[in-house]
């Protein structure tokens, strides 16, 4: 006999199974509708989705071709000139320089220039009081006068004592110690005439001028000062500048190029660069080699002038020099960055079909970013710049011309 407590437990729950039972099918028609609307999204978006595929595959596949190469510089091998340097640091040397002194004792009264001036040879510079020199002058002048007197008395009593000679009325020996008083007479006038010209020659040098064409320095002595012609130091310095020179060793072995080549009358050009030898200041021309090479260091020293019109160099001023010994006109030139070396050979990467090679080269003239090829390339070719660190022989290359379009495989 069941449990009357049973049978009212299970009255009590069977309400909440058949609650249970009766939410089934909405689970069911729910379940059943999402997986409709996602079909039917799924069929709609299929076609786009395939299609936006389809067309960026040949780019992915060119991403992946393009993801293999090296990208690269590279530059066009050619024709050119390039020239032949001995390079050398130098010195800007004046042609003349003058260190201007007085000639004559006195004091200087006046200075007609300024600190730095260009003044021509023959320019009133400075003044030293003139006022003795003119007093010893006149005091000459007088003497001069008075022995002229002196000497015009003398001839007249020669001529008086040589028409008694013929008379026979005086002796022989008093017209001939007349004659020597004569004599006497003129060489005391010709003394005051060389005190006269010595005292005139003082009041010029009282006068001082520029003796060259150039700058002057700083002012040595101020006026007021007395001066001497025995002083060690100069009044001022005076350095031409119009043109001015520069002196630079070379190395012995070098110099029978340049002797040659003087010797055949050529004018070898000189340029002159900064002190990091970036700018070029001036560009001159050989002039002279020095008679003996220092056995110290085994170089002779040059001198190059300059026109130097524009103040380009400036007196004792440093410059790298680069003397022109020979201009070699129709070589292969490439860029001097696309030379690869190791301890036995020197080599360049060549393109050729989008991939590059390893090419043995002869280096000859190295100038600038320039270089010279004596063999191994033949203008047209193209030579790798950058990006070799990533290289070897067969490597494929995406290819940026130094100065033209880029392009690919060269």
């Amino acid at each position: 006999m069941d449990d009357p407590l049973d049978a009212g437990e299970r009255r009590a729950r069977a309400p909440a199974g058949d609650n249970r039972r009766s939410s089934h099918p909405f689970r069911r028609w729910l379940w059943l509708a999402v997986t409709v609307s996602v079909a039917i999204g799924a069929y709609y978006r299929w076609p786009r989705v395939a299609t936006t595929s389809l067309a960026n595959a040949p780019s992915r596949a060119a991403g992946r071709k393009a993801a293999g190469t090296t990208p690269v510089t590279a530059a066009r091998v050619r024709r050119g000139v390039i020239g032949v340097y001995f390079t050398a640091l130098g010195t800007v040397t004046p042609i003349y320089t003058v260190t201007v002194k007085s000639r004559v004792d006195g004091q200087l009264m006046k200075v007609l220039y300024r600190e730095g001036d260009l003044v021509r040879e023959g320019d009133l510079l400075l003044e030293i009081d003139p006022r003795p020199y003119q007093v010893q002058l006149d005091q000459a002048q007088g003497q001069l006068m008075k022995d002229q007197a002196v000497l015009e008395n003398a001839r007249v009593d020669l001529a008086r004592y040589e028409t008694l000679l013929k008379q026979n009325a005086i002796q022989e020996q008093l017209y001939a110690t007349q004659k020597a008083a004569v004599t006497q007479a003129e060489g005391v006038v010709k003394t005051d005439q060389a005190q006269i010209d010595n005292a005139k020659l003082n009041l010029v040098y009282c006068h001082i001028t520029a003796p060259i064409t150039g700058r002057i320095g700083l002012r040595l002595v101020d006026p007021g000062n007395i001066v001497h012609a025995a002083d060690s130091t100069g009044l001022l310095v005076i350095a031409q500048i119009q043109p001015i020179s520069v002196i630079f060793p070379i190395a012995e072995d070098q110099l029978p190029e340049v002797l040659r080549r003087l010797g055949a009358g050529q004018h070898l050009r000189v340029d002159a660069y900064d002190r990091e030898g970036q700018a070029k200041l001036a560009t001159g021309t050989l002039a002279t080699v020095d008679n003996q090479i220092d056995q110290t260091t085994g170089t002779v020293r040059l001198r190059a002038n300059f026109d130097n019109r524009q103040n380009e160099l400036f007196p004792n001023q440093f410059v790298n020099v680069r003397l022109l010994v020979e201009e070699k006109r129709g070589v292969t030139l490439i860029p001097a960055a696309a030379i690869q070396r190791t301890s036995q050979s020197t080599y360049v990467y060549l393109v050729e079909s989008g991939c590059v090679t390893v090419r043995p080269v002869q280096v000859g003239t190295l100038e600038g970013d320039d270089a010279e090829i004596v063999s191994g390339l033949s203008p047209g070719d193209i030579v790798v710049m950058s990006g070799v660190d990533r290289l070897q022989e067969g490597s494929p290359v995406s290819v940026q011309m130094i100065g033209e379009n880029p392009h690919r495989g060269g």
